[in-house]
């Protein structure tokens, strides 16, 4: 049977409402810029450092570059994840190159100059949409790192030319559902993630039917229901901004004393 789709789910939200969302400033003193981004029970911690060169293939070309790296933390999740060095999962490697293609497409990389861009989300506690809080969460450390080159007199101007944000929908017992949680993600018939620009232009979809194939039909009220949410994601994105504060206090502390 069909849940309606204005019944609560199981942490009382509406089909059509986001998770809690918090944006903590600076957890890591040493990068440029780092946010910890909470989305309901998922926690990412997104940061941002500078690399004054380019990688060795973008040398010559008067463009900067952004690469992005991805991790699951080993207590993320409530089977220990092992850590990943040498090599990555199929899954890790797919998801920081959507995180890398979506900020990039953000960027002028010729007003970046050639330099390198590092961003990294680690997952503190996965609780589904970690990719998607990864994006949205990393545009705000972004945003704050190129504020802060400005400042510093290392960019004239910034190279931020569009805002980013991202989202998951899905459909669970026939129902469309904004911002999965694990409960509902696990057992999605359709599962979706969205990213798009402050213009309402699509920058990747990334969907799976995972059970039966869906109709364009659901694909358009899928996308119908993102919209919004992500609209709402831009807003918070505005509000940590304007909260954002000058700069981390240790990196201050260690040019003082270095």
């Amino acid at each position: 049977m069909t849940t309606p789709a204005d019944a609560p789910r199981n942490d009382g939200r509406t089909a059509d409402a986001l998770r809690p969302v918090a944006v903590d400033w600076d957890p890591m003193g040493f990068a440029l810029s780092s946010v910890l981004f909470a989305a309901g029970r998922t926690r990412v911690l997104c940061s941002v450092c500078l690399d004054p060169e380019v990688p060795r293939w973008r040398k010559g070309s008067g463009s900067g570059w952004l690469s992005a790296e991805y991790r699951l933390l080993p207590a993320s999740t409530p089977s220990r994840q092992g850590r990943e060095l040498m090599k990555l999962s199929g899954r890790t490697q797919e998801i920081q190159r959507l995180i890398g293609r979506s900020l990039r497409a953000a960027l002028d990389l010729e007003a970046l100059g050639e330099r390198t861009l590092l961003v990294d989300c680690d997952v503190l506690q996965a609780d589904a949409g970690t990719r998607t809080a990864s994006i949205t969460g990393a545009w705000i450390a972004l945003a704050a790192a190129l504020g802060r080159l400005q400042q510093q007199g290392v960019l004239a101007a910034s190279p931020l030319r569009q805002q980013v944000s991202a989202v998951s929908v899905g459909l669970v017992d026939g129902v469309a559902l904004l911002d999965l949680d694990y409960s509902e993600d696990s057992r999605a018939e359709v599962d979706l993630n969205v990213v798009m620009d402050e213009q309402g232009r699509l920058l990747e979809i990334q969907g799976t039917a995972e059970g039966a194939p869906f109709s364009r039909s659901r694909l358009d009220a899928l996308l119908d229901l993102a919209e919004p949410g992500l609209r709402a994601l831009q807003e918070v994105q505005h509000r940590a901004l304007a909260g954002a504060p000058a700069g981390p206090s240790v990196v201050a502390a260690a040019r003082t004393t270095g």
